[in-house]
């Protein structure tokens, strides 16, 4: 593989300047999980790059809050879908920080519908983001790491992959692909020392889980009858991709039963 920027392709904006702090590269950072994902790496002193597909003024008061919780940060601009775009945005993060090493495949879309009337334009339209969308970022965030025989790729799943919800047929077999996806590349990049991790964030009140989003007291299949709350799976997650011997392995961060 070849992280030349593919002609015809720009970055969304300057080239960032050279950073000496360990970096992440989080998708999907302009708001819900992965602006809370970005924080929690901030509030660490990291370089975090704040990936976006359209909203750039969500973006841009992400990066504004990593600068404030004590890190730095750029952002960078890239449709998933497309895995020009995504080698493009790789290498510009490359070239941003002096040592890559987390990398946090977050970015993804839902909707509601029930099997039999799911539209096939949009069946397609998330699978290609949720699971070709994070294979392209596999394979471009692999290659970097490779080569320096280090690093950490934390993918995103949900508990709806495991075992199904009513009305979310392209999301939980989208997010059913990833753990093949995670576990299989685990197996094959281990030996590079690249660590590749599957973590369950639970129910978040954001705008992907929308009017889904059960109320206080429908939590009863949790254990201890709540959600996890989201600065302790953005916690979870830096916790994680610092962890040197763990990989291939799904991480559920509420207490409901796989």
């Amino acid at each position: 593989m070849s992280l030349q920027r593919p002609s015809g392709h720009r970055p969304a904006r300057r080239t960032p300047t050279q950073h000496a702090a360990s970096g992440v590269l989080v998708t999907g950072a302009s708001g819900g999980i992965g602006r809370a994902i970005s924080l929690a790496f901030a509030a660490a002193g990291w370089y975090v790059g704040v990936h976006y597909h359209e909203n750039k003024g969500a973006a841009e008061a992400t990066r504004r809050e990593v600068v404030e919780a004590g890190g730095t940060g750029d952002l960078y601009q890239a449709d998933i879908r497309h895995k020009h775009e995504v080698q493009r945005m790789v290498a510009v993060y490359c070239r941003a920080i002096t040592t890559p090493k987390v990398f946090v495949c977050n970015a993804g879309v839902g909707a509601s519908r029930l099997v039999i009337r799911h539209p096939e334009e949009e069946w397609a339209r998330i699978m290609a983001t949720n699971l070709t969308g994070t294979f392209y970022c596999l394979c471009a965030m692999a290659e970097a790491l490779i080569a320096q025989r280090e690093g950490s790729i934390i993918v995103i799943g949900s508990h709806a992959g495991f075992q199904g919800a009513t009305g979310q047929a392209a999301y939980g077999a989208s997010k059913a692909g990833l753990i093949g996806l995670v576990k299989t590349a685990a197996h094959e990049w281990g030996p590079y020392n690249l660590r590749v991790n599957l973590v369950l964030p639970g129910w978040q009140d954001t705008g992907l889980a929308g009017d889904a989003m059960p109320g206080p007291d429908q939590f009863m299949d949790h254990a201890i009858g709540r959600p996890p709350a989201l600065a302790e799976v953005a916690k979870t997650v830096v916790y994680l991709a610092e962890l040197r011997d763990v990989s291939g392995q799904i991480w559920n961060c509420d207490s409901r039963n796989l």
